[in-house]
């Protein structure tokens, strides 16, 4: 690809990433809606990230992990393939890196982990989508990460999410099933089924 090509791309980008600024300034301005969890994201690329840059390998962005793209200081979205961010276990709120290569490849690494916690919940659908119910809030989940593991509704499922800011998403981390969560819930409290299937302690 020439150079003059790479220079029409990135001026046809830069056009379109200010028309939609614009557009998202004057939705926010008719509307009063504002999306608080971009706004914070966007917020903290332009906090903790450097500003785009060139290299030998080709254009270099920084931005933030917002659950399912990287956001960066500009309010631009990079979309982060799912099954990496499955497999890599990548929180919200975490540092990335992206280099586009000259050959327009994406190349992302992971260069600042936000501070984490593990939380155990149960896997839920809900509006079409898998959700996690845990400690009273819900946390989304990529699609990907639930076909990984092969999850399936009702399972528990430790999650990973930061530890110092409020999130939206969680990165599923393991998965009891729910027959083998059910078995060890019998086990621990010695309990038997009764015919109409709910437990009762053993007697002795």
């Amino acid at each position: 690809m020439s150079e003059d090509k790479l220079l029409q791309i990135q001026e046809l980008i830069d056009s379109a990433s200010a028309s939609l600024k614009t557009a998202n300034a004057l939705m926010r301005d008719l509307t009063g809606v504002i999306d608080t969890d971009k706004e914070r994201h966007v917020a903290r690329a332009s906090a903790t990230t450097s500003a785009a840059s060139s290299s030998t390998e080709g254009k270099v962005v920084e931005g933030i992990f917002d659950g399912q793209n990287m956001m960066d200081g500009e309010g631009q979205s990079y979309p982060v393939p799912a099954n990496y961010a499955s497999k890599s276990k990548l929180v919200e709120g975490d540092g990335m890196k992206l280099t586009i290569t000259d050959e327009g490849k994406f190349i992302y690494k992971q260069i600042s982990p936000i501070n984490r916690k593990t939380v155990m919940g149960v896997l839920i659908q809900e509006d079409g989508q898998y959700k996690i119910l845990a400690d009273g809030k819900v946390y989304r989940v990529l699609l990907a990460s639930v076909t990984f593991y092969r999850a399936e509704v009702g399972d528990q499922v430790t999650i990973l999410v930061p530890s110092d800011i409020e999130a939206t998403w969680g990165a599923i981390e393991a998965v009891i099933p729910k027959h083998v969560a059910d078995a060890a819930t019998k086990e621990s409290v010695g309990a038997e089924s009764s015919e109409d299937g709910e437990l009762s302690p053993a007697m002795e």
